[in-house]
């Protein structure tokens, strides 16, 4: 009996395992269609430079990432299921910003991915989201070859950005250096190892030229570069009256360091590519008196959508001020849940559909309307550093 006993007791409990292990594979099923896992979210992915040469830039737009997804989840969240993002580390490295993508889609199950925060790391990305047919919304990428491929001229469909473009910013920079300074010459210092970098120079060279100003000389680095003094003295030499430098904070850091201990005084101008707390430390304060920037917003202005965003990063961050890739990542997930909600569901294509619907949303960087080529159509602002700090110059409107 108690043999017969042992074995009624052995096939119960078979069964139980077997029930509960259909549960699961029924679940993991649900895991896998439409990014909806069996807690009832949706899955958005985050692509994005943790570690690296930006690292500065990734954190701050996880942390507005995170920011947004919180708010959304306290009001109930999307289509009756909460928002979970899953963060993956680009290393600030393009090709390492195809494999989180890859990952995030087909291990993670994502519905849509933010990121990068670069125009090289995300251009990394966009191959994989137009084969996965997966939207992609780029924090901080400016390059126009993000969204629309510059050997066809198509539109990539599956991707858009937050950011405004190159053209743009480089436009708005070449004004202010002749309107606001008074430039008539200018000293182009250019990346060459990044396309953020190279786009800028082009768009502001041209624009420069176009009205009226002389290039005198077209410099170059490259990422990681330390010592640029032979460089910067041809640029002391050729006496600009600007010297344009649209590149990264760590190396911009060092070259306006360098600069103002070789005696350089004029004004450098850049772009959103300074944005970060790093870069008064690494080139200090006193060195970056007399230099501006072009960037997506202020944490000065007054507009009731940025003290509120400001407000509640600081209340998130312990006090933290966020900086513009901060509300760049806030803005692309906003963006992103707008067009979930008027998709009506969580499936990539229809949220594809609905992004590229995108009219006068209000986001902390502004109204936001999406063009035909997926590029957002809204204000820059020009920040002067005072005592290490951006502070509010003036607001340009496209």
């Amino acid at each position: 009996m108690k043999k017969i006993g042992a074995i009624i007791l052995s096939a119960v409990l078979t069964a139980v395992l077997a029930s509960g292990c259909g549960n699961n594979t029924e679940n993991s099923g649900n895991s896998a269609s439409g990014g909806n896992t069996a807690g009832g979210t949706i899955k958005i992915g985050a692509d994005l430079e943790l570690t690296g040469g930006q690292a500065s830039f990734g954190d701050s737009a996880s942390k507005g990432a995170k920011l947004a997804v919180d708010e959304i989840n306290a009001k109930g969240g999307i289509l009756g299921k909460q928002l979970e993002l899953v963060v993956a580390d680009n290393a600030s490295k393009s090709e390492e910003a195809t494999q989180a993508a890859q990952k995030l889609i087909t291990s993670d199950k994502v519905v849509t991915i933010i990121g990068a925060s670069t125009s090289t790391n995300t251009l990394g990305i966009v191959p994989v989201a137009t084969e996965k047919k997966i939207p992609l919304v780029s924090v901080g990428a400016t390059n126009p070859k993000v969204t629309v491929d510059e050997r066809s001229g198509n539109v990539n469909e599956f991707v858009f950005r937050a950011a405004f473009i190159d053209p743009f910013q480089g436009e708005v920079m070449a004004n202010f250096a002749l309107d606001s300074l008074k430039a008539k010459t200018a000293v182009i210092y250019t990346d060459t190892s990044s396309d953020y970098s190279k786009g800028l120079q082009k768009f502001f060279e041209e624009t420069f030229k176009a009205k009226g100003g002389e290039v005198l000389s077209q410099e170059s680095y490259q990422q990681k570069d330390s010592d640029f003094k032979a460089v910067l003295t041809r640029i002391k030499a050729a006496n600009p009256d600007v010297i344009y430098l649209p590149g990264y904070y760590e190396e911009v850091g060092k070259i306006v360091k360098q600069a103002r201990e070789m005696g350089i005084t004029v004004p450098f101008l850049g772009g959103d590519g300074w944005d970060s707390p790093q870069l008064a430390e690494i080139a200090g304060a006193k060195a970056l008196e007399n230099t501006f920037m072009s960037n997506h917003y202020s944490p000065e202005d007054t507009a009731p959508e940025v003290t509120s965003f400001v407000d509640a990063y600081k209340k998130a961050n312990g006090g933290a001020v966020p900086d513009g890739m901060a509300a760049l990542g806030y803005d692309a997930l906003k963006l992103v849940a707008d067009a979930i909600t008027r998709a009506g569901e969580a499936d990539p294509v229809k949220i594809t559909e609905a992004l590229a619907a995108t009219k006068d949303l209000q986001l902390a960087t502004g109204k936001i309307t999406l063009n035909d080529k997926h590029d957002p159509v809204k204000a820059a602002v020009v920040l002067k550093f005072v005592d290490g700090k951006q502070t509010f110059e003036t607001k340009v409107n496209p």
